[in-house]
């Protein structure tokens, strides 16, 4: 039974997912932690690091058993990210963006054919990327210009989608364009589009402040022609579509910035008991325990925030207001302990041998991705008032 409803702590996992926690935090740690720094400076993916992604069944947590997945749940996807998060949040995007947005369009969307088709590939080999935003259309999103026009069994695409994440590395992308743009939001269509298909290319690469292992690039579509059987949903469905995968992205995203603080917070708490001044640790000085205190209270609220939404998609309830929340608190709670954890560090804090330094410079992007915060509060908004 869902734990929100059953009077179970939210932060109560079962013995299976605090299996996978614990194999995902061991992972994060001796596997991806040896490679976060070079991949920041490289603005690369490790090919070695997305394989292991793959082999222990973390790009396909969702997908059921019988097309080659994890057939986990939801919640699953949620832990998943958090502990790789906690090491490094551009390592965790990669899983996010495939399991709560690609692939879980797919299972709630796809026809069987497609599912047969692409699920078992990204479970097993191909990353997906979501292609929504534009120049011209960010908070805005369906002010999108890409237009797709039907010519007898094809539908042709033509246009430029900007900030797509897992651009470079993905074989497969879900593609908003409009079929009528007189209709507006009702003209809004998702196409399946593989890598390779003539006349679509993967164009520049963004030089980013943060999450920089993590590929965000430009698409570029001029007369790409694919069957209309690469329609996802209904032709004129994309909004609907697009909505439902943002929700639950948006909890995806509240899991990232929450193992992004508690990362930040285990790196302060660390140095704090080893660094001696006037003759004892700083952890001991009331001033330094208050702060970390704080920074521990407000983890806690943003994880009960995360695990909440989640735990209740899970159950089939409505979750889009507690969504919008976690990701807002969790995008607040990420920025304000990075930057705490910086401090206490102090000096070693602000180079670039600190870990903290990195997650501090990766916390901006949850205030700003997959809605802002300014968009989550108005959501919240409407929702409660």
């Amino acid at each position: 039974m869902n734990s929100a409803l059953s009077g179970t702590p939210l932060t109560q996992l079962s013995e299976e997912e605090t299996l996978l926690r614990e194999t995902v935090r061991q992972f994060a740690g001796d596997e991806v932690m040896p490679l976060v720094r070079r991949m920041d400076e490289e603005q690369q993916m490790d090919a070695g690091l997305l394989r292991r992604l793959f082999e222990l069944g973390l790009m396909g947590i969702e997908i059921p058993g019988e097309f080659g997945g994890s057939a986990g749940s939801f919640f699953d996807s949620v832990l998943a990210v958090e502990m790789l998060s906690a090491v490094d949040p551009a390592v965790a995007l990669v899983g996010d963006v495939q399991n709560t947005l690609v692939a879980s369009a797919l299972l709630r969307w796809g026809t069987l054919e497609q599912k047969r088709r692409y699920l078992p590939r990204l479970a097993r080999d191909t990353v997906g990327a979501y292609a929504l935003s534009e120049a011209g259309s960010g908070s805005d999103a369906f002010a999108l210009e890409t237009r797709a026009q039907r010519r007898g069994s094809e539908y042709v695409l033509t246009g430029r989608k900007h900030w797509i994440s897992n651009a470079r590395e993905a074989g497969l992308f879900i593609i908003f364009a409009t079929i009528d743009a007189s209709a507006g939001y009702k003209g809004i269509t998702a196409f399946l589009v593989e890598k390779g298909v003539k006349g679509f290319t993967v164009g520049r690469k963004e030089d980013k402040l943060g999450i920089r292992a993590s590929s965000t690039c430009e698409l570029i579509l001029e007369e790409c022609a694919i069957p209309a059987s690469q329609v996802l949903g209904e032709a004129g469905n994309g909004y609907k579509i697009a909505m439902e995968s943002l929700n639950g992205g948006r909890i995806g995203i509240g899991a990232q910035m929450l193992g992004l603080a508690e990362g930040a917070w285990g790196h302060a708490v660390k140095h704090a008991k080893e660094r001696k001044q006037f003759g004892r640790p700083i952890a001991e000085f009331q001033a330094m325990q208050f702060q970390l205190a704080e920074m521990a209270t407000d983890i806690e609220a943003a994880r009960l925030l995360v695990y909440n939404a989640a735990r209740l998609k899970d159950a089939g309830l409505e979750f889009r207001k507690e969504a919008a929340m976690c990701k807002y608190l969790a995008s607040q709670v990420a920025e304000r302990t990075a930057s705490l954890a910086v401090e206490v560090l102090g000096g070693a804090g602000f180079v670039k041998d600190s870990p903290v330094e990195k997650l501090y410079r990766d916390a901006k992007i949850g205030t700003i991705y997959e809605g802002t915060s300014f968009m989550q509060l108005a959501a919240i908004a409407k929702a409660v008032l």
